[in-house]
């Protein structure tokens, strides 16, 4: 079967590829309203077995969805719990269609040798300039003007309304929307300066400080960009938030539980902060028209956003483009680059062979009994590529082609596997 013409993640689909199963037995399911360019995706490559639907799944109804499904695509509402993975049988990878994969139970996956995929960087830049766009809101009061200008009374005054150029843009978390946002902020004129954890190279001539309460105390604008961990649950706290410079602003549209919202009502009441603007919340609802509440409605110049920080066209054309990507090369070609759970593996194709992906729980001994069975058989190792991590090992193998089925049924032998799969 000959491929449309195009290029997903830099491999190249006019190619001829026979796959050891066949296409339209394939069974493909996306949830929570999936991009069209990732259906799509799979669709012009033979795969018809592609379903669509418009939500997330509760954890009974997606364990009956997904016992037949070999590829998951998600977005962040829907959980994959253990039991879900138990029941997937048959299913290879999953995408996250987003940034995180938190919504994944990954030590499951790991056990059970299901690839997880997402999108890290797919919609940085349609957060970064969310950013921007309500540190210009709020720094000119304009949720204020906006309220009294929609109930009829004309506010027109400057008092409290600034420029954000010579402000100071605090960044907590100097990951890739971190330095986005510091890149666009220093083109406004602002000065940067940020805390992360991990040693951060600076963007321009933003500049590192040593702790979260150095760059709080100093901002007149803080952003966070964290993940959700431990360390990180109600980072801006009632203790924390004494830190900030009086009448600073913060943006949250990192995590919802990075911050306590009754303690930045408060902060908020008594004018301490000058303004907020929430994205995130740590409960949203499952689906549009659901009703929401959270401590910061009808306060005054705050912004609150139903999590829509990377809610673009662009960017939901480009998650959906990069992780169906992913999920193709690894269903086709056993290529593991950017999985939270199988090893990292990219490998080129060997001509005149079979390819063989095993994956084994990391104990000692098991390539070696791998090549010991297939020796002791005259079946001829033509390539043979292993990575491993904490928990399992991830072996791709090429052998001579008019021998593969043997060598399957030996793999599937082997002391410690998890899974076993002929790509073609």
């Amino acid at each position: 079967m000959k491929y449309l013409c195009a290029n997903y993640g830099g491999i190249s689909m006019a190619e001829k590829k026979i796959t050891s199963y066949p296409k339209e037995k394939i069974n493909i399911l996306f949830l929570e309203n999936i991009s069209d360019v990732a259906v799509k995706h799979f669709m012009a490559s033979g795969y018809t077995n592609v379903k669509r639907i418009h939500k997330a799944l509760p954890e009974e109804e997606l364990i009956a969805a997904v016992r037949d499904v070999h590829l998951l695509g998600i977005r962040s509402k829907t959980l994959v719990t253990a039991r879900v993975l138990e029941a997937a049988k048959k299913l290879q990878a999953i995408g996250c269609f987003c940034i995180g994969v938190n919504q994944v139970d990954l030590k499951a996956a790991t056990k059970q040798g299901v690839a997880v995929f997402n999108a890290p960087y797919s919609n940085t830049r349609s957060v970064a300039e969310l950013v921007i766009g309500a540190s210009i809101m709020l720094i000119r009061r304009i949720p204020d003007k906006n309220k009294a200008a929609h109930a009829g009374t004309w506010l027109k005054e400057a008092s409290g309304a600034y420029e954000l150029r010579g402000k100071t843009m605090g960044i907590i978390g100097y990951g890739n929307i971190g330095k986005q946002v510091s890149v666009l902020a220093e083109g406004l004129g602002m000065k940067v300066i940020f805390y992360d954890t991990e040693t951060m190279l600076p963007m321009g001539n933003a500049q590192a400080e040593k702790s979260f309460k150095e760059v709080v105390s100093k901002s007149d604008i803080i952003t966070l960009h964290v993940p959700e961990l431990p360390a990180t649950k109600n980072m801006v706290n009632k203790n924390t938030l004494k830190y900030f410079k009086p009448g600073s602003i913060l943006i949250n549209y990192a995590r919802g539980e990075v911050v306590e919202l009754d303690a930045l009502r408060k902060a908020l009441v008594e004018k301490h902060l000058g303004g907020a603007a929430v994205d995130v919340y740590p409960w949203e609802p499952e689906k549009n028209g659901d009703s929401f509440s959270t401590p910061l409605q009808g306060l005054s110049n705050v912004i609150l956003t139903p999590h829509i920080g990377g809610s673009t066209q662009e960017a939901q054309h480009n998650i959906g483009d990069d992780v169906s990507g992913k999920l193709f090369n690894y269903l086709e070609k056993g290529i593991s680059t950017g999985s939270h759970s199988i090893p990292s593996l990219a490998l080129p194709p060997q001509e005149g062979t079979h390819r063989i992906l095993h994956i084994h729980n990391n104990v000692t001994g098991v390539l070696s009994e791998i090549n010991t069975r297939l020796s002791n058989n005259r079946i001829n190792i033509l390539g043979q590529y292993l990575k491993t991590n904490e928990s399992i090992g991830y072996v791709v193998l090429d052998v001579d082609k008019h021998l593969s089925k043997n060598a399957l049924e030996l793999l599937r032998r082997v002391k410690g596997t998890i899974k076993v799969r002929m790509l073609y």
